[in-house]
């Protein structure tokens, strides 16, 4: 009878001898699962940052074509602004006026400004319209306020310099003078009386 039960005893042994086998089989295969998660959860996130460097590469790429003379372009305002003001003084001069040549060589100054002007137009550089417009911090610089009751306060009245934008950029803001609300006397005696 002992046999009988040996065989039992060895048949359960072989049992649960199998069945750790295919409990560490299965420990194997599922953490062999897992390190295959794993290494494609790396490899799609080391994709995903190698296509997200590109495209910054890419950007920068065509930021430095559209925007590489950016420098250059802000650099020359100033001949444009010397000829401007060049013009202004000779005709603001005194003994100038009365020269009777004056006129041929401001009209040949307005040449060549409009001549820079058309070619910053062919690069991408325009002049800001400023002039009667409503005060816009991103393009406009206040450099004083007018009082004048026939403009709405924050109305651009007076454009002290130029400004410019490099396509989509602000290449320089425009100086200008802003319309201010006139405070009347009268009110000014009713806040004193408040007081």
């Amino acid at each position: 009878m002992n046999t009988g039960n040996e065989k039992k005893s060895s048949e359960v042994k072989e049992k649960a001898t199998v069945d750790k086998n295919k409990k560490s089989e299965n420990l194997k295969d599922k953490s062999l699962e897992e390190k295959l998660k794993e290494t494609e959860d790396k490899l799609l996130r080391s994709l995903a940052e190698l296509e997200n460097q590109r495209m910054r590469f890419e950007k920068q790429i065509k930021d430095a074509f559209e925007f590489g003379s950016f420098n250059f372009a802000k650099e020359s305002l100033a001949i444009l602004d010397n000829l401007h003001r060049a013009k202004l003084a000779i005709k603001n001069d005194s003994n100038l006026k009365n020269n009777k040549d004056l006129g041929k060589f401001t009209e040949n100054l307005t040449i060549i400004e409009k001549d820079i002007l058309t070619i910053f137009e062919k690069n991408k550089i325009k002049k800001i319209d400023a002039d009667k417009k409503k005060f816009d911090p991103n393009l406009h610089q206040a450099m004083s306020e007018i009082e004048d009751e026939n403009y709405e306060a924050g109305t651009v009245l007076q454009e002290i310099q130029a400004g410019y934008m490099f396509g989509d950029r602000l290449l320089r803001p425009a100086l200008v003078g802003v319309a201010k609300k006139i405070e009347k006397k009268t009110e000014k005696v009713e806040k004193k009386e408040v007081k």
